[in-house]
């Protein structure tokens, strides 16, 4: 189960519209908005990358795609894992002379 988000999305969305269009440090934006100055530039550093301002970063889109990528993998190699097994059983079974 996600944790709950501390910063309502709204006013993490201002935050970070306030500090790339405005001239404003990142830590008196967040004091105003009454948010953790890491926060704001963890989502502000998001955002450029997402935007390709920031091209050394990775965009939301390639995390999100990296973490099905990921996901998918584990379950291939489980499945593999399971039909080796299952392969070793049956060869077992129709050949019980057969060395271990």
């Amino acid at each position: 189960m996600a944790r709950p988000k501390k910063y309502p999305d709204e006013l993490v969305q201002r935050g970070v519209r306030l500090a790339l269009e405005g001239e404003r440090p990142i830590a008196q934006i967040a004091r105003d908005l009454g948010m953790h100055p890491e926060t704001l530039r963890k989502k502000v550093r998001q955002a450029e990358a997402d935007s390709g301002a920031r091209p050394g970063l990775v965009s939301s889109q390639e995390r999100e795609e990296v973490r099905r990528l990921r996901k998918e993998n584990y379950e291939l190699r489980r499945a593999n894992e399971i039909l080796k097994s299952a392969s070793l059983f049956f060869a077992r079974e129709l050949d019980p002379d057969r060395p271990k």
